[in-house]
């Protein structure tokens, strides 16, 4: 897999992720709803740390600085 995202998108998603738990924690948001959210967190957290978004890939979009050669 190729990278695709970027260091400053990698801090926004786990940022948005932080936020997303912290709603259904406080029960803010709760039945349906949280429990989605609480998933949306997980893609988040996950596609933060691997560096890799399946949605930016199918698009084409790259937020990595491009290599110098």
């Amino acid at each position: 897999m190729k990278k695709n995202v970027g260091a400053v998108d990698k801090v926004i998603r786990i940022v948005l992720a932080a936020i997303l738990v912290i709603l259904y924690l406080t029960n803010a948001v709760s039945g349906t709803l949280g429990i989605v959210l609480l998933v949306i967190a997980l893609v988040l957290l996950v596609t933060a740390f691997t560096n890799y978004c399946g949605l930016y890939a199918l698009t084409g979009i790259s937020t990595c600085k491009k290599e110098k050669k």
